[in-house]
């Protein structure tokens, strides 16, 4: 039979083997005796990361919440987050939470009441999905809203004060997933046990990983404009000051086009996500008439938004696009995790979220670790965990995509009366917002990455014990 396993040796000095007949006394052993639920790694290991971004932060935070020692090599010269306002669901504020997130971004966070999806041309509520007090008793986590930046700083102090080192204007030019090491633009390199690449969606590591010279991200024929509005200005304008009443969301939809906005800021900046199709090379836009091209791209649309839209003084296009998925996320002493693994469009608001899912999960599996030797079967776990999760969120949006940007037709009519229960307060079974819908919404944001990490572990030990019996 082999090694005699834990079955076999039993409790307390007793000689157990499987019945000859059919029974189930024995599955009990199946558990070990001793489930860990530490956070804290039983072997502490030197880890780099490449990148400073939200999702280099947050596995920081995980990483050295757990025991380790983190180093991040950032190549830019200072920290800071282009654009403007990020969504935090729930399944991420949970996280953020257990990582000890909330005193450092209580100060910056909106909680929005509401999401509100209205016709294009009216203004009309279409679909309503109530945030407060639903994702709360849900979930058991908040929905949030705030500045990129504001985000970003509050991962960074948090960082700073669990003795997390940042090294800037430090620019990685080539990995070696084998040795554990980087090297940087000035020829200086550095090894750790595990080099942790979040080096966003034109990573060179991704290449190393997936030994492919191919693109990393597919273009979705989609780009976005992303712009605040002086609050000032709108609460001066009856016609429109009402929507700094309360801090909702509020999403146009229409023929391939959309407008998503909420308030950031502690209520002090209205942001603004205008997206439309694009299949030119980003190469070739010139943002000097990014403002005057945008407001043609919602001529026509209710005059109220567009008056708000009037009033935009800047804004910058950015490109969407989606990353093709990959079947393995680490090779070696590397792993890749956030847009370097999976890249996604926006439309379901999980892109940073599905960073701090990685993070986390890939701090629980290494603090599974009892021996380093074991590094190779704790990234085997992560893989297992993260790749169908990220994989099936790039689906999720995509599909957004298309739910959202039907000409008005059979098809727009058919989506609209579907979600019109939820904004009577009737009940449903199904809904094609996907923010309300029952069976989208506890996938997306009653996901507990941690705990997928110590089920899958735990298959995995019941797997060897049984291979044993």
């Amino acid at each position: 039979m082999g090694s005699t396993s834990q079955s076999e040796e039993g409790l307390s000095g007793c000689s157990l083997k499987m019945p000859s007949y059919p029974s189930n006394c024995l599955a009990f052993l199946n558990s070990p005796p001793t489930i860990q639920h530490s956070q804290t790694a039983h072997v502490r290991l030197n880890i780099i990361i490449v990148g400073a971004g939200l999702g280099g932060l947050a596995t920081a935070i995980a990483l050295a919440s757990t025991g380790h020692t983190v180093t991040i090599y950032e190549q830019a010269a200072e920290l800071g987050e282009v654009g403007a306002g990020i969504q935090i669901p729930s399944n991420s504020t949970r996280l953020l939470s257990r990582l000890g997130l909330d005193p450092y971004l209580g100060k910056y966070v909106t909680e929005p009441e509401t999401i509100s999806f209205r016709r294009w041309k009216s203004g009309a509520v279409i679909g309503l999905t109530k945030l407060i007090p639903n994702f709360r008793e849900t979930f058991g986590a908040p929905y949030y809203v705030i500045h990129r930046a504001n985000f970003h700083t509050a991962l960074h102090e948090r960082a700073l004060d669990l003795g997390v080192s940042v090294k800037l204007a430090a620019r990685v030019v080539k990995y070696d997933s084998q040795a554990g090491s980087i090297t940087l633009a000035d020829g200086t390199s550095a090894s750790a046990d595990l080099i942790v690449a979040a080096d966003g969606v034109k990573s060179i590591a991704r290449r190393e990983v997936d030994g492919s010279d191919g693109p990393s991200f597919e273009r979705t024929g989609f780009a976005a404009y992303r712009a605040t509005v002086d609050v000032a200005k709108m609460k001066a304008d009856p016609e429109i000051s009402w929507l700094l009443d309360r801090p909702n969301l509020n999403i146009w939809i229409g023929n391939q086009r959309h407008v998503m906005t909420y308030t950031i800021g502690a209520g002090k900046s209205f942001n603004m996500v205008l997206s439309h199709p694009d299949n030119t090379d980003p190469l070739t836009w010139d943002q000097s008439t990014a403002l005057g091209d945008m407001k043609r791209e919602f001529q026509g649309w209710d005059s109220r938004l567009e008056k708000i839209i009037s009033m935009i003084e800047t804004t910058i296009k950015w490109p969407l696009v989606s990353g093709t998925p990959l079947s393995r996320w680490t090779t070696g002493h590397l792993v890749i995790l956030g847009d370097a693994a999976h890249a996604m469009l926006p439309y379901m608001s999980q892109g940073a979220a599905m960073a701090v899912e990685d993070g986390l999960a890939l701090s629980r599996s290494l603090t599974k670790l009892t021996h380093i030797t074991h590094l190779p079967h704790a990234l085997q776990i992560f893989e297992k965990v993260r790749i169908p999760r990220a994989t099936k969120m790039q689906e999720a949006s995509l599909l957004n995509g298309k739910l959202w940007h039907f000409p008005d037709g059979p098809l727009q009519q058919a989506r609209d009366k579907a979600m019109r229960p939820e904004t009577v307060g009737e009940t449903f079974a199904h809904s094609p917002n996907q923010w309300s819908d029952p069976a989208t919404q506890m996938w997306a944001y009653g996901y507990d990455a941690e705990g997928e990490v110590e089920r899958v572990w735990m298959e995995d030990w019941k797997g060897s014990v049984r291979s044993q019996l």
